[in-house]
């Protein structure tokens, strides 16, 4: 069996794009056809998505077409996963809310470019990895916070209230909408059910069908054929255009970037987790690996380039990626043709878009904010541990009644709190003559030792075990344990073996006991220790012969003060090296 070390993969190969990777293992007529099926099929699902995502951001339908047009033709093109679908998101409905109100869509413009130079620089440093790192209970809690949100920006169209401007935190907006109760038309709540209706019994049904463009088109051709008077994207929107605006850069005042700096860092954010939550979903249905790297880089290239052309903030779509896998697409000429075919709509049927009514597009995201609430994941978490339950609910409830960058910021925060605790609870410092470890049987397979009753009641000889990741969040807990050890004997042994790393302030705690030994006069072995953990005690200042390391704890039981065996001599200078 060959053991010689994976070579590293260049810059070149860890930045390729999948595209290019699928189209070097052979790309035939099939595979094209296949990916043509998949791309229709999403773009089925994209097209209502997209427009009520963009009209619920406070932007018109028009927005959220180009998104997923340019930004959905970038991410497949560059992207670093091979079934990522790029478009606009429910996800940012919050946060662009936000800013169009407080900056306006020039603001919402240069964030978002901003944002994208975030994304890249991120990608080429490769950070990207860092961002998976995002505990579970955090991504649970967001995810519920914006389904909450999500559905109370679309009362407003559900119910079809004469409300003139929604405030954008939720008890403000909920007050609002509950003092123009009173003005609900009948005629659009009929509508509002009647899409949710048909959404939700195509699924259980027919679940192969695209049940939320049917039922845009459904209530659409009602409103047409009836002449209903209920709010369309014609009468508010006054249609969509039939083709991609020109290209525009907005001007960059450098006060203004300094302003918007923690929009674009939300942006950024929001983007990465969603974008790269959504490659490992598309990851997990398919066995095959993105890179994450890759695909920072391609989103952001792909936001700045939608903002350009009049879009909004891209990101990649679980829903529509989960899509693209199951009606099975094979790379990611699927996502590209799915960009081709939502342009080829606006420039055929965009006439027709006149008739859709903005509650149908209300019932469409009023379903996938109930979809995104992963209600049983939440209730889980609930009651796995008090820990999960306190990170989950101070995300969602910072998300919902604060802020989204607040609640992630926060959550990750208790998420880390939460992971050295337990980390630090599961050092544990073992003394005596004797060790504690694993059951063995009595013979150990004939290499047990004869028992020497000298040595276990040996007060001059003394071992402490140290078991567990050995970092700063444990460093009190050990420090305390060992400084109980009373009076100090002539031979002192740490045994390290069972501990996989150890950080620089527990490194220095130990320089700090070590020093208590030496100054009463006693031998100090290090024993067990693997080369990182011996290399960090080193540069602690844990050096020979002050500190002598073994490889064993009865190696040191061997030795006697004051020699060095031929194995310590290797040991020392093998670590010399690894510094």
């Amino acid at each position: 069996m060959d053991k010689r070390p994976a070579r590293k993969p260049t810059f070149a190969e860890l930045f390729t794009p999948k595209l290019v990777t699928i189209l070097r293992e052979g790309y035939g007529l099939r595979d094209f056809q296949s990916d043509a099926i998949a791309g229709l099929t999403v773009a089925i699902v994209a097209l209502p998505l997209s427009m009520a995502i963009a009209i619920a951001c406070g932007l018109s339908p028009d927005r959220g077409l180009y998104t997923a047009i340019v930004g959905g033709f970038l991410v497949s093109a560059l992207g670093g996963s091979r079934f990522q679908i790029g478009g606009p998101a429910g996800a940012f409905i919050v946060l662009i809310f936000s800013i169009v109100q407080r900056q306006g869509y020039d603001g919402l413009v240069l964030a978002t470019m901003m944002a994208g130079v975030i994304m890249i620089v991120v990608g080429l440093l490769r950070w990207g990895t860092y961002i998976k790192y995002i505990p579970y209970p955090v991504t649970v809690g967001f995810t519920a916070g914006i389904a909450v949100i999500i559905f109370a920006s679309q009362i407003k169209e559900l119910l079809g209230l004469d409300v003139v401007k929604e405030p954008a935190a939720l008890l403000p907006k909920l007050a609002v909408l509950w003092a123009a109760i009173d003005t609900a038309r009948p005629i659009t709540v009929t509508m509002s059910v009647l899409a949710i209706a048909l959404i939700v019994g195509l699924r259980r049904v027919r679940p192969n069908w695209p049940g939320m463009l049917i039922a845009v088109a459904v209530c659409a051709a009602v409103t047409g054929l009836l002449h209903l008077n209920v709010a369309t994207i014609g009468t508010a929107f006054g249609g969509v255009p039939r083709s991609l605006p020109a290209p525009v850069l907005p001007a960059l005042d450098l006060a203004k970037m300094r302003a918007l700096i923690p929009d674009a860092l939300a942006i950024a954010l929001l983007g990465s987790i969603e974008s790269l939550l959504s490659a490992v979903v598309a990851d997990g249905m398919s066995g095959r690996r993105h890179r994450s790297n890759c695909e920072l880089v391609a989103q952001g290239v792909a936001n700045i380039a939608a903002v350009i052309f009049g879009g909004m903030p891209v990101t990649g779509t679980i829903a529509r990626t989960a899509t693209n896998v199951r009606t099975g697409a094979k790379g990611p000429i699927s996502g590209i043709l799915h960009a081709i075919y939502v342009l080829l709509f606006m420039l055929i049927a965009a006439p027709l878009a006149s008739f859709i009514p903005l509650a149908s597009l209300g019932a469409v995201l009023a379903v996938v904010s109930w979809n995104m609430a992963e209600k049983e994941e939440f209730v889980g978490l609930l009651r796995t541990s008090r820990g999960d339950a306190m990170v989950l609910l101070a995300t969602f409830l910072l998300v919902v009644f604060e802020d989204l960058t607040v609640g992630i910021a926060v959550g990750v925060t208790l998420g880390a709190f939460l992971f050295m605790h337990r980390m630090a609870e599961a050092v544990e410092v073992e003394d005596g003559g004797t060790l504690v470890g694993e059951d063995q049987a009595d013979d150990y397979e004939g290499r047990r030792p004869a028992y020497d009753p000298r040595i276990a009641s040996d007060p001059e000889f003394m071992v402490y075990k140290i078991s567990g990741a050995f970092f700063f969040g444990a460093t009190a807990a050990v420090s305390i344990a060992l400084d109980r050890v009373g009076r100090y004997p002539s031979t002192f042994v740490l045994d390290m073996v069972d501990v996989p790393m150890i950080d620089t302030t527990a490194a220095k705690a130990l320089e700090t006991f070590v020093d208590k030994l030496l100054r009463a006069n006693t031998t100090v072995f290090v024993a067990g220790a693997r080369v990182s953990v011996r290399r960090t005690l080193l540069q602690a200042g844990l050096h020979e012969p002050q500190v002598r390391y073994a490889r064993t704890v009865d190696e040191t039981r061997s030795r006697k003060r004051g020699t060095r065996s031929v194995s310590d001599t290797t040991i020392a200078s093998a670590d010399q090296t690894a510094v």
